[in-house]
């Protein structure tokens, strides 16, 4: 399945995307929301979902795509977990999976607009592959139990302001990841079953068009499954959370790109998953 959330924010509806794109169907005859509540029901028995010729069609055009889950509980964030990226960090691969957290308020739409900050000057774009949980995950036996618990897959943007998370952090780097709009999600949440291999998903990013990354969630160094194992030994997993798996190389931070600035326009893509477009706005004043 192809889950998605249409309207404006604070209103959107629950939608169902046709494998191509080309037909919705409405949801609300099943579930007024894609919430926490209906990501463990459906991951439980997908059957709740009826047959889509059952299904009242809907058109979407012309409307916000907001983000194809509600607000969550924890947004959990593994930095440096693509071997090239640690590289171009200038860091050895890590041991362990490092951990950061996000506000949940940063999560907007796929196509909403991302600011920056006031007085920023390092903002920065990393595609990623985000996990959405689907069943409680507590002291998982091994990496294989992981799947079980995994509702289905969506593109991230971890944006970041880079001064504010190695510069003014303290040690810690949410400071610079937890800015208003700083984690467009989207466009569609697909369902675990129709990704048979998490570890072979191609990420792309674009620039004002221009490429930056280019990689596979081959180079991962923790795979999806070793995380979310890994994750249920120190925390509690609920529904609706969303794991940012970590970014490949070729962000602004390598030195080989300008960083990001008011008016630019972000592009985001995973095999299968969809695609962003983000533009560049300078944060409002209030």
């Amino acid at each position: 399945m192809r889950l998605m959330r249409i309207g404006e924010p604070g209103q959107e509806r629950p939608v169902l995307a046709a494998a191509d794109g080309s037909r919705h169907y409405d949801l609300r005859g099943v579930t007024q929301d894609i919430d926490a509540a209906f990501l463990a029901a459906v991951t439980e028995n997908p059957g709740i979902v009826p047959a889509v010729d059952t299904l009242p069609e809907t058109s979407i055009e012309g409307e916000r795509i907001g983000a194809p889950i509600t607000r969550p509980s924890a947004v959990l964030c593994i930095g440096q977990n693509y071997a090239a990226h640690a590289a171009e960090s200038g860091s050895a691969p890590p041991k362990w999976p490092i951990l950061f957290y996000k506000s949940p308020n940063t999560v907007v739409g796929p196509n909403d607009a991302v600011h920056i900050p006031r007085g920023a000057s390092t903002t920065d774009w990393e595609v990623e592959l985000a996990v959405v949980i689907g069943r409680r995950a507590r002291y998982l036996d091994s990496p294989q139990d992981a799947f079980a618990h995994i509702a289905g897959y969506t593109i991230a943007n971890d944006v970041s302001e880079r001064t504010y998370q190695k510069d003014e952090s303290g040690g810690q780097w949410s400071k610079g990841k937890s800015c208003e709009t700083f984690n467009p999600l989207g466009p569609v949440l697909v369902t675990a079953d129709e990704v048979p291999d998490p570890q072979n998903l191609t990420l792309r990013s674009w620039v004002n068009g221009e490429p930056r990354q280019d990689s596979t969630t081959a180079d991962m160094i923790f795979s999806v499954a070793h995380l979310v194992h890994h994750l249920s030994q120190y925390l509690v997993l609920e529904p609706g959370d969303v794991i940012n798996t970590g970014t490949p190389q070729g962000v602004a931070m390598s030195g080989n790109f300008p960083y990001l600035a008011a008016g630019d326009v972000m592009e985001l893509e995973i095999t299968g998953l969809g695609r962003q477009r983000s533009p560049l706005r300078a944060a409002p004043s209030s």
